[in-house]
This record gives structure tokens, sequence and C-alpha cells, in this order.
């Protein structure tokens, strides 16, 4: 007859669950695979086609005396575009604020100079670095 003790039936049923989760364990543990290979340096450049560019005659808008001149006084929108580019530098975080105070220094040159606004304005702006210009400005 078989012997059907408790002890045996446990023991069984351990052997069981033993060989059971060794079997899951192993069907879980799969090998990596291996990376793709690495795309080769030595792809063909694309070349872009050649552009043509035309030559336009200046023309001469007249002579030195009748070319309206500077005054030399800037317009006062300029400087208070100088004072909000310092008073927001004067709250800003640091890497801001070195880029607000080159912008203001761009644009107290530009009013010391006489500058068009609209030249002036594209200095400032490239020595914000992408920071927002202030409201006076515009």
């Amino acid at each position: 007859m078989i012997d059907r003790s408790p002890f045996t039936r446990t023991a069984a049923h351990v052997a069981f669950g033993l060989l059971l989760s060794f079997g899951l364990m192993g069907s879980m543990c799969k090998k990596d695979e291996e990376p793709p290979p690495m795309p080769s340096a030595t792809a063909e450049p694309t070349v872009a086609a050649p552009t043509v560019l035309a030559f336009q005659e200046e023309v001469d808008a007249g002579t030195d005396a009748e070319k309206p001149k500077g005054t030399g006084a800037p317009a006062q929108s300029l400087k208070n575009c100088c004072a909000a580019l310092k008073q927001n530098a004067a709250g800003a975080p640091d890497p801001m604020k070195s880029y607000m105070m080159a912008a203001a220094g761009a644009c107290d040159a530009a009013v010391a100079s006489g500058a068009d606004r609209g030249a002036a304005m594209g200095g400032i702006r490239a020595a914000l670095g992408g920071a927002a210009l202030p409201a006076a400005c515009f």
C-alpha cells in the first residue's frame, strides 16, 4: 500500500512547490539581447544645392547735403527702455541678471551714440540672450 501520512504529503507538496518555483525562475531569466550595431561614421554628407546670388547696384539717394542728418539725440522711448532693463536686472536671478545688464549697457551705448532705435534694438535683443524685453522697449 501507499503511505499517505501527513508528513509524506507535506514533503511532496514542498518538493513540488520548489520544482515549480525553480522552473518559473529559470524561464524568467533570459539572456539579454545584444544591442544593435552602431551606425557607421562614414555616412555620405548631404550636399546643398549652390545658391545663386544676384547683385543689385546701389541707388544713390542724393548728395550728402540732401540726406537727412541725425540729431544725435535718441528718442525718449530708448532711454525708457534702458531704465526698464536696469530695473528688471536688479530683481532677476543670477544668469538672467548678467544678460539684462549687458543689454542695458548696449542700450546706454546706443543712447550715447544717438543710434537709430531700430538698429539699437537688434543689439539689445542679441545681448539679452533670449530673455524678454521689458514693455518700455516696444
